[in-house]
């Protein structure tokens, strides 16, 4: 597709430029030329290092300028001759060609496409039209995975993500911002749930272990269409967000396993404030000491079992019962009764969601 762009602003020119100009990319072949019978050939002399010349350079008679819309350049433009008027032609003909080059990527390529979709800065209507133009399969089963960059690093994650997923047909890497990249991953009908938590492990443990860079992830739910793929997108930001209050330890957060604590984060602050006062009539939960709360905490993850609990704490049953009626008496909750137990829970879960986030609504 670049080499007939190159063609057809190379085949405008040649009139208004009196000599022989083209195009060659970084394997050396001519691409695009004013001069149909050289296209094809090889030109020795331009390769990796010479595309990195920031300046003007000549080769057997003919100057070239290195170009492209990316940090490194992958193009040069030429023009034949090797005087002054050959060099401002050659810087001419290098910055047109980078800005419409730039430009067709940004009109055509489908990673900046799916970053529009995710991030809304595409009209609803304009997307199944946009991607029949690009031949885009819009009716596939993908997945928004977000990896979130918490480690400052000399390695480019965005690079390890994109060497990670190569083919760039089925799966898009897309920058988000300084932190945020999205992958956009196609799914195959087979794939469970914990195949891709499985997968987002990879990512963490290629990134932590040979590159010393830390991250979290959220997965968002797979979705099928293309206009789904935001709301996959949206829901990885909330498994974020969530996981950020409710379970720091986690690096992979997936939206489908939050459960009650997505609806808590959903809630004003001031309903919140509302139920813990309703909850703790007899007394503020602040005062509940940490080995109260460490004792909660270990009753719930043993299922309300008295016993296995004890066993877990290396302490006496009684003495468990005894710090049971303890947290009934300051709170009029009796954690051995499934409701109360459940109205605890969320109270713990509502206060832990004001504690981080004290002034939203």
């Amino acid at each position: 597709m670049s080499n007939r762009l190159f063609q057809g602003v190379i085949h405008q020119m040649r009139d208004a430029i009196d000599r022989t100009i083209g195009v060659v990319d970084k394997t050396s072949v001519v691409i695009a030329c004013s001069d149909l019978g050289k296209i094809g050939e090889v030109i020795d002399g331009v390769n990796a290092e010479t595309l990195n010349f920031p300046t003007a350079f000549i080769i057997n008679g003919q100057t070239f300028k290195a170009f492209g819309p990316g940090p490194k350049a992958e193009y040069a433009v030429f023009v034949s001759g090797s005087d002054e008027l050959a060099q401002k032609y050659a810087m001419l003909l290098g910055i047109s060609l980078s800005s419409i080059k730039q430009h067709f990527d940004e009109k055509y390529d489908r990673c900046n496409f799916i970053k529009n979709v995710i991030l809304d800065n595409i009209l609803p209507g304009d997307i199944y039209l946009k991607a029949r133009e690009l031949r885009f399969n819009a009716e596939v089963s993908r997945v928004c995975i977000l990896i979130k960059i918490t480690s400052k690093t000399e390695v480019s994650a965005f690079d390890v993500i994109q060497n990670l997923f190569p083919d760039k047909s089925k799966d898009f890497v897309i920058n988000i911002s300084e932190q945020d990249i999205a992958l956009v991953k196609e799914i195959r009908p087979n794939i469970e749930q914990k195949d891709i938590e499985k997968l987002a492990g990879s990512i963490v443990d290629t990134l932590s272990g040979e590159f010393y860079t830390h991250c979290v992830v959220g997965i968002g739910t797979t979705v099928v269409g293309i206009r789904e793929i935001a709301r996959s997108f949206k829901e990885a930001q909330v498994a974020l967000e969530v996981g950020k209050v409710f379970d720091t330890e986690r690096t992979i957060v997936s939206y489908d396993n939050l459960g009650i604590a997505r609806l808590v984060y959903q809630l004003p602050t001031t309903l919140c404030d509302m139920f813990l006062n309703e909850v703790f009539k007899r007394g503020s939960i602040d005062s509940l000491d940490q080995e109260t709360l460490f004792t909660i905490q270990k009753f719930f993850e043993n299922n309300l079992n008295v016993s296995e609990t004890s066993r877990k704490l290396f302490v006496h049953r009684n003495t468990l019962v005894y710090r049971l009626e303890k947290i009934k008496k300051l709170t009029g909750l009796d954690l051995r009764e499934f409701d109360d137990a459940i109205v605890f829970k969320v109270a713990l879960m509502v206060n832990k969601y004001l504690t981080a986030n004290p002034t939203k609504y």
